[in-house]
């Protein structure tokens, strides 16, 4: 039999072989990280706050802001200490929670952006079920289900991924711990493993990435068939920003888990890792707060509210009115 060690923690490369990049990774991280919380944290408080936007697609909207700070935070505080001050040991169990509720968030993220997609199919092609449809019970559900399934992936992958033995002395050739890394740190066979990744994973973005594309694709033939260009217009806007969110995220989660090891290459995989894990969760705010209206004028509100409140707590203070 083939004696291993057994592992008490590991060491994260990161981006390891290239040290003159570490300072310029640090401060990087650092401020999309930052414009991450706070464009998300912004996009929250706004719908929480503002009456008007307290309809399904907002819901869902606030749920993917969550999502967003949720499995970027899971990721990139550990990689700032790793850039920076060059702490790059994590625990064995470290190491397992932080793949769980980054495959959970992340996976979770993927079901919402398709139940959105529904949520705009329900709202353009069929307005008047829409309320029906879309009821708060069944929008609720919707977000409980995708975290439900999220779980339930990040459990299949988290439990197959450390069934796996490792040998010393450890190394991830990632800057967090990933599912394809971790296989690749690994001394057992993970041929297993790499098909059971290929084929849960290419079953979610498969059966997510159709409700976007047949849902869009009802969207697009009832847009068209709108007989005012004005209307056709309003009705895109409200599809554009979302379209062009799934493009992003799914794009770059089919090259990670959607392919065999052997077509990628560990640099490859953290190129585009940073990518998702923090240039996605920080455009998604800006993506759809600069190209919607509503979010817009909602932030407007808010702002003026806080300007009127400012001025006659001035004027109670300075003139007793």
């Amino acid at each position: 039999m083939e004696n291993h060690t057994t592992l008490v923690e590991f060491t994260l490369v990161g981006f390891g072989s290239h040290p003159e990049l570490q300072v310029f990774l640090s401060v990087l991280f650092l401020v999309l990280y930052t414009v991450t919380l706070v464009g998300n944290v912004g996009m929250i408080t706004i719908i929480s706050a503002d009456s008007r936007l307290h309809t399904p697609m907002y819901f869902f909207l606030k749920n993917l802001s969550f999502l967003d700070i949720c499995y970027s935070s899971v990721i990139a505080p550990k990689a700032l200490l790793c850039f920076s001050m060059g702490s790059r040991a994590i625990s064995y169990n470290g190491c397992a929670a932080q793949m769980f509720f980054f495959s959970l968030f992340g996976t979770t993220e993927t079901f919402i952006l398709a139940v959105m997609a529904y949520d705009r199919f329900a709202a353009i092609c069929n307005p008047l079920r829409y309320p029906i449809t879309m009821s708060k019970m069944a929008c609720v559900c919707l977000v409980a289900g995708s975290y439900l399934l999220g779980c339930l992936n990040c459990s299949i992958q988290t439990g197959f991924t450390f069934s796996l033995s490792f040998c010393g002395p450890g190394k991830i050739d990632h800057f967090f711990c990933d599912v394809p890394a971790l296989m690749q740190a690994s001394c057992s066979d993970t041929f297993a493993n790499e098909m059971e990744m290929l084929a849960v994973c290419g079953f979610i973005i498969v059966s997510t990435g159709l409700v976007v594309l047949i849902s869009y694709g009802f969207i697009i033939t009832t847009i068209m068939r709108i007989p005012s260009a004005d209307g056709r217009r309003r009705a895109f806007s409200t599809c554009t920003t979302h379209l062009v969110a799934v493009s992003l995220f799914y794009g770059t989660i089919l090259f990670m888990y959607a392919q065999p090891r052997a077509l990628s290459s560990p640099d490859q995989s953290k190129v585009v890792s940073v990518f998702y894990t923090i240039v996605i969760p920080m455009l998604n705010p800006l993506i759809y707060s600069l190209r919607n209206k509503e979010v817009k004028e909602a932030l407007r509100r808010q702002l003026t509210k806080k300007g009127v409140r400012k001025i006659r707590a001035f004027m109670r203070e300075n003139t007793g009115i």
